[in-house]
């Protein structure tokens, strides 16, 4: 069992392929580094995805953040590149992600960046009491 970091995203069948779901994660211990100045950046990562076929195993995501802890890069770039990773390894119907980076020079940035399949239409919300 391996604990070192890893660019391999690993997938598992959907176990519900025939309806529409929302799995949401929060990843909030993400690192790199500035490319500028070489100092640590740390941000939060939000995770939504509305599965087709595969999703995301968690340890292999948690590994492949992990990868990011030495690297050198600009919050947009790393985010997009990330949900690139994702949408590769796991063809959602829908993905967004948003990095959510702690402050550099006084200025916080949040990056949200967005996958759909081409084919795919997003239901209309159902709105309960209480929602």
């Amino acid at each position: 069992m391996t604990t070192q970091p890893s660019r391999s995203l690993e997938t598992f069948p959907n176990p519900n392929p025939e309806h529409d779901y929302t799995i949401r994660m929060k990843i909030p211990e993400f690192t790199c580094v500035c490319p500028k100045t070489g100092q640590p950046d740390f941000a939060s990562f939000h995770l939504d995805y509305i599965p087709d076929e595969k999703c995301v195993e968690l340890k292999s995501l948690k590994l492949y953040m992990w990868s990011y802890r030495d690297e050198g890069a600009f919050h947009e770039a790393i985010t997009n590149q990330i949900l690139k990773d994702l949408v590769s390894a796991t063809q959602p119907r829908y993905m967004r992600l948003r990095g959510e980076f702690n402050v550099r020079g006084g200025i916080f940035t949040d990056v949200v960046v967005e996958h759909k399949q081409d084919d795919w239409q997003h239901p209309q919300a159902v709105h309960l009491a209480g929602d």
